[in-house]
């Protein structure tokens, strides 16, 4: 699993409990601050996947012309 696969799952955690906390406790803005969490860890967890397939086409393409 790449880096930034694995910071866009804490990243979406994070943000799902500050989704939750701000409805909680009526907090608009903690609940707001969650969403764009979410949204950044969805980023960057698909940017990560992107970049491993793409590293593992390469590699699987390298050992083809061993």
């Amino acid at each position: 699993m790449d880096s930034d696969e694995i910071k866009g799952k804490i990243n979406r955690a994070k943000g799902t409990v500050k989704e939750k906390v701000g409805d909680a406790t009526d907090n608009p803005s903690l609940e707001a601050e969650g969403t764009a969490d979410r949204a950044k860890g969805n980023v960057q967890e698909g940017l990560g996947a992107a970049k491993r397939k793409v590293k593992e086409t390469v590699d699987d393409l390298t050992d083809d012309k061993k």
